[in-house]
């Protein structure tokens, strides 16, 4: 019997990805695209649609290059929580003063809404209590009344649908505008068993969006997978190279797609605290520019500063709650690049590993691992170096948008040894941030037992062995390097029928490949640390409060 298969896309922030997959989980080929973004004005990122759909569908040609069309079963799409703007043709509306059309889409790390976000905050609707209490400039509800605010003529005036980028992915493969209760309920205030809330819509002076039974936001949903109307459409089947009618799943959020890539893999053998456990003990990190914590109950559960409880926006059936840190890659490279050593990690990187593209990382941990004394530990380097990681403002479980990152320990030294403690002292910093979303679930219900990581920096040794060491659990990597294209592979596979279900193709075709143990040793180091960690926070408070003093 000839092998089937299934195409997974992956949407992310600065590239869009595609994977050919087997009904086992094995990736068999894969593509990379570059998109662009746009900066117009500070913290505004945009991007194009239609440059988006097209290199999708040049990614998706190259990885089904000699297969029969006839093999491929299914499609599955992932993106960024983006905002994509179309007008009443479905041509793209400028969502930028420079008013060029085909930049239509407020990427998901847009802060332009934070005063917006703040004003929906300080309103108290009840839909909050599903968002952690707080409302993030990330998500949807700010930057649109954003662009009714502020771009009322070119922009809000000509847009007659407002999708999420995975969305928007799903309609143009298929024609279809029903809408992914991932996206919905993860970023709209959608209540899966309510619908829309017309109150908070009128509140916040969104009220033409209740126009046509809210028609420009989607009065349609289905769950994560579900196979979305006739499947490829021809003009869609044409530009992807793929058979019309090959099914299409419903999408998910980026994070969310990892979250499938990872979370239900059979950990039968490997001594895991998760095994013979429910799904509910274990948290899929997504740990990319940004990282998402996903976690998944039962019941619903209420985290503050925690995005959720939010049911069927992953697993249909399940609640997701959803914590985040707006910058880790980016953090990193932010850091490293910023130093004025970087110039000399450039050459040392690339005389001692002239092969190897991600040199740069592999380069530092090798150093620190040179700079630590004999039989010792990496991690107690940075114990007089400190970092408050929130750059970018923190997501979770804090949830504000306007706290900035920290630096404790500087020395007015800058050679190659303080890059590598700062690089060093920032994973330690994201880890421990990672604690505290841990902390908060805890305290909420959560019952979370192992860490199962993927994306690009789950391919970091350093960045993995220091979040198993900072939260004492163990940590779980995929079989394949591509889980977040697994998990969109999943939703096409789930179109398909060739799986009952979302839980089953999970079990079926994500897989352990390594786990990385804490270091017992290092528990009462991080518990000093965490303290100095959390005291950064509080000074920051202080600090700010006295400012605001007139």
């Amino acid at each position: 019997m000839a092998e089937v298969y299934y195409v997974g896309v992956d949407v992310g922030t600065a590239s869009v990805r595609a994977a050919l997959v087997t009904r086992a989980g094995r990736v068999e080929s894969t593509a990379e695209q570059p998109i662009s973004i746009w900066e117009p004005l500070t913290d505004h990122y945009v991007q194009s649609s239609t440059e988006i759909w097209d290199k999708c569908c040049t990614a998706v040609k190259r990885v089904t290059q000699g297969v029969e069309r006839s093999q491929v079963r299914g499609i599955g799409f992932d993106a960024t929580c983006s905002l994509v703007v179309l007008d009443q043709s479905f041509q793209p509306v400028p969502v930028s003063q420079d008013g060029d059309p085909q930049r239509n889409v407020v990427m998901w790390m847009d802060h332009r809404a934070r005063e917006q976000a703040a004003r929906i905050t300080s309103a108290g609707h009840g839909v909050l209590n599903r968002v952690g209490g707080v409302m993030s400039p990330e998500m949807q509800p700010p930057k649109l009344l954003w662009l009714k605010e502020n771009l009322r003529e070119r922009c809000w005036n000509k847009a007659s649908h407002f999708l999420d980028l995975p969305d928007f992915l799903s309609w143009k493969a298929t024609g279809s505008l029903t809408r992914s209760l991932c996206t919905l309920v993860c970023k709209w205030t959608y209540c899966p068993s309510e619908g829309w809330d017309a109150g908070f819509w009128t509140s916040i002076g969104l009220e033409d969006l209740l126009e046509n039974n809210f028609s420009k936001i989607g009065n349609v949903t289905c769950s994560p997978g579900s196979p979305l109307g006739d499947g490829l459409c021809q003009e869609a089947a044409a530009d992807l190279g793929l058979e019309t009618g090959t099914a299409v799943g419903a999408s998910l959020i980026d994070a969310h797609a990892g979250g499938l890539g990872v979370i239900g893999a059979d950990v039968k053998g490997f001594n895991l605290p998760c095994e013979d456990q429910p799904i509910t003990s274990r948290m899929a990190m997504i740990c990319g520019t940004s990282t998402c914590h996903m976690a998944i109950s039962e019941q619903p559960l209420f985290v503050p500063g925690v995005w959720g409880p939010c049911l069927s926006a992953m697993v249909p059936g399940m609640w997701l709650n959803e914590g985040g840190q707006s910058a880790t890659g980016r953090l990193m490279e932010h850091m490293v690049k910023g130093h004025a050593a970087y110039t000399q990690l450039q050459e040392e990187a690339r005389h001692r590993f002239p092969l190897n593209g991600e040199n740069l990382y592999t380069y530092l941990n090798s150093h620190l691992s040179s700079m630590a004394d004999s039989g010792s530990a990496v991690d107690l380097l940075g114990s007089s170096l400190h970092v408050w990681p929130d750059f970018h403002g923190n997501r979770s479980p804090l949830a504000d948008p306007n706290l900035k990152g920290m630096v404790i320990g500087l020395p007015l030294s800058q050679t190659l040894d303080d890059l590598a403690l700062l690089y060093l002292a920032t994973i330690q910093a994201l880890a421990l941030g990672t604690l505290h979303i841990l902390e908060a679930m805890k305290e909420a219900g959560h019952d979370i037992r192992t860490l199962f990581l993927c994306g690009g920096l789950s391919k970091n040794a350093l960045y993995v062995q220091i979040h198993a060491n900072a939260t004492g659990l163990p940590v779980v990597l995929p079989d394949q390097k591509e889980a977040v294209l697994i998990g969109a592979a999943v939703l096409g596979a789930c179109a398909s029928q060739d799986y009952s279900s979302i839980q089953e193709a999970m079990e079926r075709m994500a897989k352990v490949g390594k786990v990385v143990l804490p270091d017992g040793e290092l528990r009462s180091f991080y518990e000093r640390k965490n303290k100095v960690f959390l005291r950064l926070f509080a000074h920051q408070r202080e600090y700010r409060a006295l400012m605001s003093q007139r």
